[in-house]
């Protein structure tokens, strides 16, 4: 997959997983990543496997080799 450029259009955006379970939601975009909001019932969960553990703020970035799929209202994230 190409690289994506991410924007404030993504704002808003639910993260969800490879089976379709929500795991956030993009709040803002910064220098082209976007920063995540988890889902406190999902973040546990994945937190380990996207490497968010030692981050120490509201909202974690948001890789693009992540990313398998950016539609209109969603971003997919790859099986992990």
């Amino acid at each position: 997959m190409a690289e994506t450029v991410y924007t404030d259009s993504d704002v808003g955006k639910y993260v969800m997983t490879a089976d379709g379970d929500r795991v956030g939601t993009v709040t803002a975009v910064r220098h082209g990543t976007p920063r995540v909001d988890p889902d406190p019932d999902m973040f546990d969960r994945i937190k380990a496997s996207l490497g968010w553990e030692d981050v120490d703020d509201d909202t974690y970035p948001l890789q693009d080799s992540e990313v398998s799929e950016v539609t209109d209202d969603e971003i997919r994230l790859r099986r992990f």
